[in-house]
């Protein structure tokens, strides 16, 4: 096997994705290993690598792997044909930044509720250390050990 290409598990462990979830995403299309080895392994190189990145970053956002995929076409066909004409382009990058705009909103919601959460959890410990009747210190020191 040459240096530029890597089996599953390194391309696993760099993602820090599963390599179930790593196959899945070939099985819809999101990712097509580059090579295959003589052995039939799947075979990755660093913009498989970088392809997987963007949808393990985009996950956690909510989208949808209807929106991974037509992202991915957009970026793909900006990378294959940077001369294409300019209508085509101002298009695809107009459609680029609407999953910009969307990523932004959804940052902004998982932050509302990060703090939503935050304020919860101190909440409780607030009352916790607040019981009546309660030895506070030697349930905080129970609750260290």
């Amino acid at each position: 096997m040459d240096d530029e290409h890597m089996q599953i598990g390194e391309v696993a462990a760099r993602t820090e994705l599963s390599l179930r979830t790593i196959r899945h995403y070939e099985e819809v299309g999101l990712v097509i290993p580059s090579a295959r080895s003589q052995g039939g392994f799947r075979l990755y190189t660093e913009a498989d690598v970088a392809r997987l990145m963007v949808i393990r970053r985009m996950k956690p956002l909510g989208f949808t792997l209807d929106e991974m995929r037509d992202l991915l076409d957009i970026t793909d066909r900006l990378d294959t044909a940077p001369s294409a004409d300019s209508v085509e382009r101002a298009a695809l990058l107009e459609r680029m930044e609407v999953y910009e705009q969307t990523a932004a909103r959804k940052i902004e919601e998982l932050r509302t509720q990060l703090t939503r959460a935050e304020d919860f959890a101190a909440t409780l410990r607030t009352r916790l250390g607040h019981a009546p009747g309660e030895d506070t210190a030697a349930r905080a020191a129970a609750a260290r050990a």
